[in-house]
């Protein structure tokens, strides 16, 4: 069947077992629960099964209304403190890498030892606001060595019973792959690469999610260009006073069905959208076209045994007449991983990731886009001083040779091997 046809009858379907899974370790739970990270936690900021039932139940725990300030008044829900926590990184990282200019190509930054503190400061928060709904939110005060600015990626509220109808809904800033598995609870500092490439991270949204027995179900709809632009109303005046958050009325449609099939834990994901067009020097410009994107995707997780879990994901992807330069032309790749987290006890757990891509109908186009393809096994080490204090090793093999052509300097001009050592902690 034709991966049009299939996404139709997937986006008529919708889709999946819908967990909030952008939620990561949140002390502030901990704190106004009076409960240790680990009911919810088996190795931060890895999810156990009463974790997953708490994003089920909308995060509240049954006796989340004593855990309010008593002020007198049925219809105002205020928590007794300020629902904070922090999330901090460090890491050192001796590492195979450079930068590489497309039209020069290599530039002369490397660094063979690395040292990266901070990484990553994060400020989170959530907390009910009523019986139905509630709220969460993170801001990244300093990421990847970007001081300076604060940047809002998680930004939500859910109702999880819309009119009485058993259906959740949620509004806001959210990753769509975390209908799949949430990047934010992996337990490798190495990403989930296909999400990215796929371009189906953050964006502006809805979601309505809806369990049906064994089977859960969830569609949404959200801008389709991220979440760090918005734009001018364009129109005669002087100092408009609103700004919009998308520029054209076009959407993109997504869904997941998920459910189980005995031990193993299967969703089907599908998306149909709009996206720009590439065009400039190899690729690297947004162009003024909208051209037309569908993903195909399935995901399967289980457990070994109680203390080993694994997970997979395949994503097929499909951009019709995606390049300026060839506007007639439509391409067609693939990406994917699978991953395995072995906690040993309360101090060791030892997890393994392996990303694969393949660049598909984008070989020989001599644009960035090359550089899809990826083939790399990463293997880490946490140790867990506190519940939410750990020791991260981790190295990453890179399997793939460079590609020593250009200019343009594309594909995989530059080896992403690197060992790294470094502290993970949430406050």
């Amino acid at each position: 069947m034709r991966m049009n046809r299939l996404l139709a009858l997937f986006l008529t379907v919708s889709s999946a077992q819908f967990l909030l899974g952008s939620a990561q370790a949140m002390p502030a739970f901990a704190r106004q629960y009076n409960v240790s990270c680990v009911v919810c936690h088996d190795a931060y900021p890895h999810l156990n099964a009463y974790g997953d039932s708490f994003m089920a139940s909308n995060f509240r725990m049954p006796n989340w209304r004593q855990t309010m300030s008593e002020l007198g008044d049925e219809r105002l829900a205020l928590p007794k403190s300020v629902p904070l926590a922090i999330r901090a990184q460090a890491f050192f990282q001796g590492r195979d890498a450079e930068e590489i200019s497309v039209a020069t190509g290599p530039t002369g930054n490397r660094s063979s030892f690395d040292i990266q503190a901070p990484y990553l400061i994060k400020l989170l928060s959530s907390a009910p606001l009523s019986e139905h709904v509630t709220y969460y939110f993170y801001g990244i005060f300093a990421e990847k060595g970007g001081n300076g600015e604060t940047l809002i990626e998680d930004a939500w509220f859910r109702h999880d019973d819309l009119l009485g109808s058993k259906v959740g809904a949620m509004v806001g800033q959210f990753q769509i792959s975390d209908l799949m598995f949430p990047r934010e609870t992996r337990l490798t500092f190495q990403d989930f690469y296909a999400y990215r490439a796929a371009g189906i991270t953050y964006e502006r949204g809805i979601i309505l999610d809806r369990t049906f027995g064994p089977v859960d179900m969830a569609f949404g709809a959200v801008n389709g260009n991220g979440i760090t632009q918005n734009f001018s109303i364009n129109s005669p005046g002087y100092r408009r006073p609103d700004r919009l958050f998308d520029n054209d009325s076009r959407k993109s449609l997504f869904g997941r069905l998920g459910g189980e099939l005995g031990p193993v834990q299967m969703g089907i994901f599908g998306l149909a959208g709009k996206q720009r067009s590439a065009s400039g020097l190899a690729g690297t410009s947004s162009g003024n076209r909208d051209t037309d994107k569908k993903i195909l995707g399935v995901d399967l997780s289980g457990s070994l045994t109680p203390k080993t879990h694994w997970f997979a994901q395949g994503l097929w992807n499909r951009w019709n007449g995606f390049l300026d330069a060839d506007p007639t032309r439509n391409f067609s790749w693939f990406g994917g991983f699978a991953g395995v987290d072995y906690v040993m006890n309360d101090r060791w757990v030892v997890s393994g990731l392996y990303n694969y891509a393949e660049a598909g109908d984008f070989k020989g186009t001599r644009t960035v886009f090359e550089g899809i393809k990826m083939n790399s096994v990463s293997a880490g080490l946490s140790y867990y001083f506190m519940r939410n204090l750990k020791g991260v090793i981790e190295i990453n093999a890179d399997l793939l040779g460079r590609d020593r052509f250009g200019p343009p300097y594309v594909g995989h001009q530059t080896r992403e091997n690197y060992i790294l050592f470094g502290f993970d902690a949430a406050y």
